[in-house]
């Protein structure tokens, strides 16, 4: 059965959405949509689709639909297809607040469609390659940083970076509860936290320390996990993962290289594997809103700490 879909928005993000499920077997791209016309009629000149800058003209001629459009109407959209009974992808972070994220997921739930989030990470092939090794984590810490691109400042860093550090955190600690959250950030190039930092402790005294920035020099993403007799470096750049530990009085370690592909590709087959097969995504609506609700609560520290400055 080939699945139809649509894209809505077709900007640096959603470009690539309308790229790939144009390349994907079983999928057929019927239609892009986006307020800027020409944006969406030249997407959809190189894909064979329709282009339209209203999305709900596309609702009567697909099944699914990727939402990649800023954070702020992610909501009102949603609610709009999710009303027409189509199967969804929505980039993350899934709303701007928990509120509007457990009304989406109460609405998809009453309506039988299928609600995925879209964090990319978790279908980074060095991440599967990682989750297996963590044992027993007692530190987590996570480095995000990037120069400045121009591009999510609609959102402040904790949503546009950190979110992905703590979608993957809270993989790696299925049942345990936060019970903890302390932040500091600074505004930098935006109006919104350019730069932050966030403390996060959970119920069994692991701890994790998360880096944010949209400002540094130079480009780097790692997560190092301590577990109780070892520790572990994953750069997701580089797609290794180094793992030191001590023999015979002194530190080694080993390097493990995982064979890279395309993050992207691997979210958007596996989304719509899941509208094939009816199962829950593997970040479905409700991991989505967990993220968002750790998020928002490190941007709500931080912005407390500039009130009382």
């Amino acid at each position: 059965m080939t699945v139809r879909v649509g894209v809505i928005g077709v900007g640096y993000l959603g470009r690539h959405h309308a790229r790939v499920y144009a390349e994907l077997e079983g999928v057929k791209l019927v239609a892009v949509a986006d307020t800027h016309q020409k944006q969406a009629e030249d997407i959809a000149r190189q894909h064979g689709c329709k282009a339209y800058t209203d999305y709900k003209q596309m609702f009567d001629s697909v099944d699914a639909i990727s939402i990649v459009t800023p954070t702020i109407n992610h909501y009102s959209i949603a609610c709009d297809c999710i009303t027409a009974g189509k199967d969804l992808l929505i980039e993350k972070p899934i709303t701007t607040t928990v509120d509007e994220a457990d009304d989406l997921i109460r609405q998809a739930k009453t309506a039988k469609v299928l609600l995925q989030v879209g964090h990319l990470e978790r279908f980074n092939p060095v991440v599967a390659a990682f989750g297996p090794l963590v044992q027993e984590p007692v530190f987590f810490e996570a480095q995000r940083i990037s120069p400045f691109q121009g591009r999510g400042t609609d959102v402040d860093i904790t949503l546009d970076l950190m979110i992905h550090d703590i979608d993957i955190i809270l993989s790696l600690m299925p049942g345990r509860k936060i019970i903890d959250i302390k932040a500091s950030g600074v505004r930098v190039l935006t109006k919104t936290i350019d730069l932050a930092k966030a403390w996060i402790h959970f119920d069994n005294g692991t701890g994790a320390l998360l880096t944010a920035s949209r400002v540094a020099s130079e480009k780097t993403r790692t997560l190092t996990v301590y577990d109780r007799d070892r520790h572990m470096v994953m750069d997701y750049q580089s797609m290794e993962i180094r793992r030191y530990f001590a023999k015979d009085g002194a530190v080694v370690h080993d390097v493990m290289r995982v064979e890279p592909a395309e993050p992207l590709k691997e979210e958007l087959r596996h989304f719509i594997a899941c509208t094939r097969t009816r199962t829950t995504p593997r970040v479905c609506g409700l991991k989505g809103r967990d993220a968002l609700t750790v998020a928002m609560q490190a941007g709500y520290e931080i912005k407390k700490r500039w009130e009382k400055a």
